[in-house]
C-alpha cells in the first residue's frame, strides 16, 4: 500500500502569524518577517508529525492511496481521516490498462477515526494477481486553519515551539515529542488491534 499527497498546503493556509504570537516574537522592527521562512518550515514539520501521529489530515488536500487487495470484500478502510469526498476509483491490471468504476458502485462511509470505501453492492470491484486498486480522495478538517479542532492546533503550536526552542540543537531528546503535545493528540489516535490493522 502506498499513500500519496497529490496536493500540498499552500503557505497561505499556514498560520505563520498566530504561531509568531504563540512565541511572543518581537515586532515593530525593520527584519519583521525574516523568520517568517524558519516558521513555516517548523509548523510544515509540526502539522506532519501531528498527522502522523493520529492519521488525521489538519488541512484539506488530495491523496492517491494505492493497494493490491481489499482488506474486506464489500468495505475498505481508507488509511487516514477526515475524508470529505471519493473522488475517483480505478482497476488497474498487471499491464498497465485502467479501469474507472462508476461511482454508483460504491461510497463513503464517514467515520472520525476511519472513514471506509463501501461497496453499494454485494462486494467491492475485484482486483487481479498483479494489480491494484487506486484511490483518490479528498482528506482533511477543511481548507483554513480555523476549520482545525482547537486541541490539534494548540499541540501543532507547542510542537513548532519546541522545535524553534531546540532549533540549534541535534540529540534525541530535542527531536521527542513533549508530553504535553502527546496528551493533546491522545484522544485522535486510531486504536489498532488485529495484528496492526486499524479499528
Amino acid at each position: 500500500m502506498m499513500l500519496t499527497e497529490l496536493t500540498s498546503v499552500s503557505s497561505g493556509a499556514l498560520p505563520v502569524g498566530a504561531f509568531r504570537e504563540h512565541l511572543r516574537l518581537g515586532t515593530g522592527f525593520a527584519d519583521d518577517g525574516a523568520e517568517d521562512p524558519l516558521l513555516e518550515s517548523l509548523l510544515r514539520a509540526a502539522i506532519a508529525a501531528v498527522e502522523g501521529r493520529t492519521g488525521k489530515v489538519l488541512l484539506t488536500r488530495s491523496f492517491l492511496w494505492t493497494l493490491t487487495a481489499w482488506r474486506d470484500g464489500d468495505s475498505q478502510p481508507l488509511p487516514v481521516a477526515p475524508v470529505s469526498a471519493l473522488n475517483a476509483v480505478a482497476i488497474v491490471d498487471r499491464e498497465e490498462n485502467s479501469e474507472v468504476i462508476s461511482a454508483d458502485l460504491y461510497f463513503l462511509t464517514q467515520d472520525t477515526h476511519r472513514p471506509h470505501l463501501t461497496s453499494a453492492g454485494s462486494c467491492l470491484p475485484g482486483i487481479a494477481l498483479g494489480g491494484r486498486a487506486e484511490i483518490t480522495f479528498d482528506a482533511g478538517f477543511g481548507a483554513t486553519w480555523d476549520a482545525v479542532p482547537e486541541d490539534l492546533a494548540q499541540a501543532v503550536f507547542l510542537l513548532a515551539g519546541h522545535y524553534y526552542e531546540h532549533r540549534s540543537e541535534a540529540s534525541a531528546g530535542a527531536s521527542a515529542m513533549p508530553f504535553g503535545v502527546s496528551a493533546l493528540l491522545e484522544r485522535w489516535r486510531t486504536v489498532r488491534i488485529l495484528g496492526g490493522a486499524a479499528t
